[in-house]
Order: C-alpha cells, then sequence, then structure tokens
C-alpha cells in the first residue's frame, strides 16, 4: 500500500511543478505586457506634451490641424506596434504553455498508468479483468493526447494567422 501511495504522491508532485512552472510563465508574461504599454504611456504622454508645444507656436489654424493628424498617425503606428508585441507575447506563451502541457500530458499519463497498473496488480479479481481495465484506460489516455494535440495544432494556425494580419496591417501603416 505504502508503493502506491508514494507513485500518487509523485505523480501530485510532478503535477504541482507543473503548475508552478505556469505560474512562473504567467506572471513573467504578465510583467512584459505591463512594461510595454508602461512605456507606451510614457511616450504618448511626452509625445502629447511636444505636440500640444508645438500647436501654441503655430501660425495659423493649418499648421495646427497638420500637427494634430501627425501626432494622430504617429500614435496609431506606436499603438499597433505595441498591440503587435503583446499579440507576440501572447502567441510565444501559448505556445510555450501547449509544449508544458503537451509534455505534462505525456509523463502524466505514464505515470499515471504506472501507478494504476501497480494499483490492479494488488486488487483481487480475475487477471483478465485488470488487465481489460487498464487497456481500456491506456486507449483512452492516448485518444485525450490525441485530440490535446490536434487542437494544439488547430489553434496555433489560427493565431499565426492572426499575428501575420496584424504584422502587414502594422506595415502597411508605416
Amino acid at each position: 500500500m505504502a508503493g502506491k501511495n508514494e507513485n500518487f504522491s509523485e505523480l501530485n508532485r510532478k503535477n504541482m511543478e507543473a503548475a508552478m512552472r505556469l505560474a512562473q510563465m504567467s506572471i513573467e508574461n504578465s510583467q512584459r505586457v505591463m512594461a510595454l504599454q508602461s512605456e507606451l504611456a510614457r511616450e504618448m504622454f511626452q509625445q502629447g506634451v511636444e505636440n500640444a508645444r508645438a500647436q501654441t507656436t503655430a501660425k495659423d489654424p493649418q499648421q495646427v490641424l497638420q500637427l494634430r493628424n501627425q501626432y494622430a498617425q504617429e500614435t496609431a503606428q506606436k499603438m499597433m506596434l505595441t498591440a503587435q508585441k503583446v499579440a507576440e507575447i501572447s502567441n510565444d506563451a501559448r505556445t510555450e504553455f501547449s509544449r508544458m502541457l503537451t509534455e505534462q500530458l505525456a509523463s502524466g499519463s505514464q505515470d499515471m498508468i504506472d501507478s494504476l497498473q501497480g494499483f490492479f496488480k494488488t486488487m483481487p479479481g480475475l487477471p483478465g479483468q485488470n488487465a481489460n481495465v487498464m487497456e481500456v484506460m491506456q486507449q483512452a489516455m492516448a485518444t485525450a493526447n490525441s485530440a490535446f494535440q490536434q487542437m494544439t495544432q488547430a489553434s496555433t494556425a489560427a493565431f499565426s494567422g492572426m499575428t501575420d494580419m496584424a504584422q502587414k496591417s502594422t506595415s502597411k501603416k508605416k
């Protein structure tokens, strides 16, 4: 009985470590996004002050309008560039999350199978019944892993398409 508890404890420890890695990754990516947003706000404030000063020295209304249009275009470009960087961070994070989750599912599935095999070996009953239960569980885990991999591939393709469109949109505005 002690061996079974040790196997499940080890499985829980590995799951906790994976959850901690995911939490750390999430914190780091949030910090990167906040730094980008903070830098954008600082730049926009500075640019707004400079634009306001330039408008006060403008000689005619047409020059004021030109300064406003220039400020609006520069602001839009900076916002699009920041949005693109945030999308890249999100895409990288999603890719890393998928990789870690796939890795965890693969190793966790094997650990779970090993633990369950040990458990079923000690259970009373017909030997064939326990083997059939294990076979069904292994097939279910393999099917779940396969479905997860297909979803990951589909979401990667979809997000890559959105990132490409954002990059093309940013490039056209420059």
